[in-house]
C-alpha cells in the first residue's frame, strides 16, 4: 500500500477518529459484570470468539463486498439486520455516520450513512485501497477497541491489554485474508454468549458503555 494510503487507514481506524467508538463495548461490560470474564485468558478467548466466529468475521466479508461497490444499498441494508441486539444495531449505524460524515468533509467522499464496516468498506474502495490489508487493520481496531474497553471494567494493566491485542494479530491477517474470496452467502456466526450479552447489557442497572 502506498505511504499516503497507508497514512489515511490508520487515520481513519485510530482510536481518536472522531466514530466513538470508546463508548461501545459489544456486550463485554456486561459478559464483564455477570462474572463470565474475570481474568486475562477469559478475556482473549472471548475476543478470539468474537473475531472468529462473531462480529469480526462478518464485518470482514461486509467490508471486502463494500469495498467492490456493488449494489451498496442492498449490503448496508443487510448489515443493518445482521446486528443481533438494539445495542448493536446502534454501535455500527451510528458509528458508520460518525465515520461517513467525517470522511465527507475531509476526503470529499460520495458516501452516504450505513454500517461501519459497510462505510470504511466502501471508502477504501473509493481510495482505491487494497481491501486486504484494509479487513486487517480493521479487526485488528475493532480487538483494540474492546480491549482498551476490558481495561475500564476489570483489572488489566496496559501491557496485558497490549499484549492480548499482539497475541490476535495472526487472526487479524488470517481473517482479513480468508474474508477476501468470501460471499455474502458465507455469512454467519455462533457468538450466542456475546449476542445474549449484548441483550441483556440494556436492561442492566449500571453501566458506562452504551452496549
Amino acid at each position: 500500500m502506498q505511504a499516503d494510503r497507508l497514512l489515511t487507514l490508520t487515520q481513519w481506524l485510530s482510536p481518536a477518529f472522531p466514530v466513538g467508538a470508546f463508548a461501545w463495548s459489544h456486550g463485554l461490560e456486561r459478559a464483564v459484570s455477570a462474572g463470565h470474564i474475570t481474568q486475562i485468558h477469559h478475556l482473549a478467548d472471548w475476543l478470539t470468539d468474537v473475531l472468529a466466529r462473531g462480529a469480526g468475521r462478518t464485518d470482514a466479508i461486509l467490508l471486502h463486498q463494500a469495498h467492490l461497490g456493488d449494489d451498496l444499498d442492498a449490503l448496508a441494508d443487510l448489515a443493518a439486520a445482521l446486528a443481533p441486539s438494539r445495542e448493536r444495531r446502534a454501535e455500527t449505524l451510528q458509528q458508520g455516520a460518525a465515520f461517513a460524515a467525517t470522511t465527507r468533509a475531509v476526503w470529499g467522499l460520495d458516501l452516504p450513512d450505513m454500517a461501519y464496516p459497510v462505510a470504511v468498506g466502501r471508502a477504501a474502495g473509493l481510495m482505491d485501497m487494497d481491501a486486504v490489508p484494509v479487513a486487517q487493520v480493521w479487526l485488528q481496531a475493532f480487538a483494540s477497541n474492546l480491549v482498551q474497553a476490558a481495561t475500564r471494567l476489570m483489572p488489566l494493566g496496559q501491557t496485558a491489554a497490549q499484549k492480548i491485542v499482539h497475541d490476535l494479530q495472526p487472526l487479524c491477517v488470517q481473517i482479513g485474508q480468508e474474508t477476501a474470496n468470501a460471499t455474502l452467502d458465507d455469512i454467519g456466526s455462533a457468538t450466542f454468549a456475546v449476542d445474549i450479552a449484548s441483550m441483556q447489557h440494556a436492561t442492566q442497572h449500571t453501566r458506562i458503555f452504551r452496549s
